[in-house]
């Protein structure tokens, strides 16, 4: 969907954004504060994957660690009990919990072949929910009425897509259906986000490529073996390096694709008019630039 300038971005009685950057940018705080008003449909794409597209694995890899214990092991198979993952809206932690850290498994980690396995499953799983997105699209007009929508996609759109071609599936698709907006921070957001996940590392998935060579790199690096790796470091280690990584995706993604909001701008926002006159001027400013 094109808006070509402020007025017309204004003037439209059926808003349609797509939110993407890196995490803690507040593309979900944006996205909670439009549904808030009654008037805005959010989809979550994290959401879409945990509950569509994953749903089955998470809950069949619960049960097998479950199994390993001789007493839960019996109740599972007399069908006494059950387990289930307890995703929600505001609870995605079971996504990263599957995706899992590679390392040695007394320390939590899981092998690489696994951990490489989860993450195919994973991209499979993205690029399936973000091309749902004009389904969501015209159900939340067809079933409840919304006039707005607001997609929230999660940090590693970037790695799926390839925004110098004016081909690119994902993102053809997406722009024809809204407006894709770069939540874009700063230098010290950046050095803020690697020192709040140094305190809680948590799993994200990769490119492909990029986990490989990271892998060889780390493990050179150490001089450890596969079985040896620590998880938690691993990840740290990986964490300052895939931001690098996706800044430049982003970049060319708003550049050929969208607009671009400054984190600083954006957390000043106090309400969804302080928002739309943001989009406004970014869409002036694209078009001095074109």
């Amino acid at each position: 969907m094109t808006y070509s300038s402020s007025a017309d971005w204004q003037a439209c009685s059926a808003k349609r954004l797509i939110l993407f950057g890196m995490s803690g940018l507040g593309k979900t705080v944006i996205s909670n504060m439009l549904r808030d008003t009654k008037q805005w449909y959010h989809y979550s794409v994290d959401y879409r994957i945990g509950t569509r597209y994953l749903g089955e694995a998470i809950d069949d890899n619960l049960k097998k660690v479950a199994m390993r214990e001789p007493f839960l092991r019996e109740q599972f198979l007399s069908n006494s009990i059950y387990i289930k993952a307890n995703l929600t809206f505001d609870n995605l932690a079971p996504v990263s919990y599957f995706l899992g850290k590679p390392g040695a498994e007394d320390l939590g980690g899981i092998p690489i072949k696994e951990f490489q396995r989860r993450q195919a499953l994973f991209r499979e799983a993205e690029e399936a929910a973000l091309l749902d997105t004009g389904h969501f699209i015209d159900r939340a007009q067809a079933l409840y009425d919304y006039p707005h929508f607001v997609c929230d996609t999660g940090g590693s759109i970037c790695e799926w897509v390839d925004p110098e071609d004016p081909e690119d599936k994902i993102l053809k698709a997406l722009s024809e259906d809204a407006l894709l907006v770069w939540l874009k921070g700063s230098e010290d957001h950046t050095e803020e986000l690697i020192r709040r996940f140094d305190k809680a590392p948590k799993p994200m998935s990769y490119q492909p490529e990029f986990l490989a060579a990271i892998w060889a790199e780390y493990l050179a690096e150490k001089g450890v073996a596969e079985t040896e790796v620590n998880p938690d470091d691993f990840i740290r280690y990986t964490y300052a390096r895939a931001l690098n990584h996706r800044q430049p995706r982003y970049e060319a993604m708003a550049k050929n694709w969208g607009i671009t909001l400054d984190y600083e701008d954006v957390k000043r926002i106090t309400g969804p008019e302080d928002l739309f006159a943001l989009i406004g001027q970014a869409l002036d400013k694209r078009n001095q630039q074109a």
